[in-house]
């Protein structure tokens, strides 16, 4: 996937026959007239260069409020941060065949320097396994040296020739990448599973996208890697799912490729154990098409650049001062209570322009002062999610807008949980699988886990929409029945896994 983590499967694999020319440049699907609107939501500005984006404050400062927890949450397991170059020599990108097999198609080349021809090409990094691991082997001599665990945040690029959409697939996105290396298995494996819980938090406790933990198949792990863990959420809009991160276990492949080796505590050498894992700047896309309406952005809470609007509204006659000093009052109260508040004081515009203007950009409390508010010593607050208008006290100010951005918080994940789950359908057969599929459902069916049967059910759902494929197995497995069949071959299914077209 482009920008989803840490790309699974063969990504891009198979594409060495793409067109070469880039196909139209699409919007991020919300409902209507949505698609038209990331511009005027300020998020992003569209560049010269198809498929690559510039990222606005609104966009990064998301960004930056995802990375400061994760960023926490990570240096309490004693990752370190590292910096790593952009560029990867062509011999050391091909070093793992089937890892660069499945980003070859995606890496863009220098071949220049001025009008000079490089000796050899320089790759730029689709990710960066190959770009790190030459010095984890310098580094690790002993068990006294492991873990070794290292975080980057930096930019990739991976030269996509499919349909470009902002945040959902770009050619150069942000995420960070992390890896690290274990004297075993158990703590690689522990590992994985820590960096996909907080992976969820993301999802579920910030950005209020409700996801599905679980494995990907061997069809769509990552390229090299011995297995891969992801979160999936879903676009019932849309009827497709997504990746929304990646854990990978890499195993000993990599350690094999580039002779990381150590010295246990009875002197003999050993290969380490390996995981690599990342999230980008896709997250905030699926957060976007989660939650955006008919009116533009929808943010929860927690990731608002903004929590809340303060828009005075003077009347003819009104005391436009006095207006504007228990707006001025109200700002600072909720800052100094640690809320991301502002004024709009802009006087070249009406308040319903500015009621608009800030629905469109998503925040989630709008506080309107008027005269008549002003007499009572209240404030009325409109909520984004649901339109519902309260007045307030202005005493009670802090308390209610705590209590109400809580409440949002809440209300976005419960309602993307319950329209996501209502696209859930279980099916037993090819015929319902098929007629799910079109019905743009979430498909829950039994497999055989057979990687020809995914082959082949690709093949055979191809068409416009693009192909059918797993998305994940979840790792809460509902009850198999002896004797179930996969829904593709007929042979004895294994597991349960969510089947769907995606991202």
């Amino acid at each position: 996937m482009s920008s989803g983590g840490k790309g699974s499967g063969k990504a891009g694999g198979g594409g060495g026959g793409r067109k070469k020319e880039v196909k139209k440049e699409t919007k991020l699907g919300m409902a209507y007239k949505k698609d038209d609107n990331f511009g005027e939501c300020e998020m992003i500005e569209y560049y010269d260069i198809s498929g690559c984006y510039i990222l606005r404050p609104w966009a990064m400062e998301i960004w930056e409020l995802l990375k400061e927890f994760f960023d926490a949450e990570i240096k309490k397991l004693k990752l370190k941060p590292y910096y790593f170059p952009l560029f990867v020599t062509e011999n050391v990108l091909q070093k793992e065949k089937d890892h660069i097999e499945g980003f070859a198609p995606e890496v863009a080349w220098v071949t220049k320097s001025g009008k000079s021809e490089l000796e050899a090409p320089i790759a730029i990094r689709p990710t960066s396994e190959t770009v790190m691991y030459p010095y984890f082997s310098k580094w690790i001599r002993s068990h006294r040296d492991l873990p070794l665990r290292c975080n980057q945040w930096c930019n990739v690029v991976r030269w996509e020739f499919s349909n470009p959409t902002p945040f959902i697939r770009s050619r150069e996105f942000l995420w960070q990448e992390g890896h690290t290396a274990f004297a075993t298995k158990e703590e690689a494996d522990e590992e994985v599973l820590q960096i996909l819980e907080l992976y969820r938090r993301i999802y579920e406790e910030f950005l209020a996208v409700p996801v599905s933990k679980g494995w990907k198949s061997e069809m769509e792990k990552f390229a090299g890697g011995l297995y891969t863990t992801s979160v999936e959420a879903f676009i019932p809009n849309t009827g497709r799912g997504i990746q929304g991160a990646t854990s990978h276990c890499l195993g000993q492949n990599f350690a094999k490729m580039f002779d990381i080796t150590f010295e246990n505590e009875k002197g003999s050498r050993e290969m380490v154990w390996q995981n690599s894992w990342a999230y980008t700047t896709r997250s905030i896309g699926v957060m976007v098409m989660t939650h955006g309406d008919d009116k533009g952005l929808v943010l929860p809470p927690r990731v608002a650049p903004l929590q809340v609007i303060v828009i005075p509204v003077p009347y003819k006659d009104a005391d436009t001062t006095a207006i504007k000093g228990a707006c001025e009052s109200t700002v600072y109260t909720l800052n100094e209570s640690g809320f991301r508040a502002d004024l709009d004081t802009r006087e070249n515009y009406s308040p319903g322009w500015k009621y608009s203007h800030w629905e469109m950009k998503g925040v989630p409390l709008r506080i309107e002062i008027g005269p008549k508010d002003l007499a009572n010593k209240q404030v009325r607050i409109v909520r984004r999610d649901n339109g519902a208008k309260v007045d307030i006290p202005v005493d009670n100010l802090v308390e209610e807008v705590k209590r109400l951005l809580g409440e949002i918080q809440e209300n976005l994940l419960k309602t993307a949980k319950e329209k996501r789950d209502a696209c859930i359908e279980v099916i037993h057969t090819w015929d319902e699988f098929t007629t799910a599929l079109n019905n743009k459902r979430l498909i829950l069916a039994p497999w055989c886990d057979e990687e020809e049967v995914e082959k082949d059910v690709k093949a055979r759902t191809k068409g416009e929409l693009g192909a059918a494929k797993t998305l994940c197995t979840q790792f809460e497995q509902p009850e198999l029945p002896e004797g179930t069949l996969c829904f593709a071959s007929g042979k004895p299914a294994k597991k349960w896994s969510f089947w769907g077209r995606s991202y």
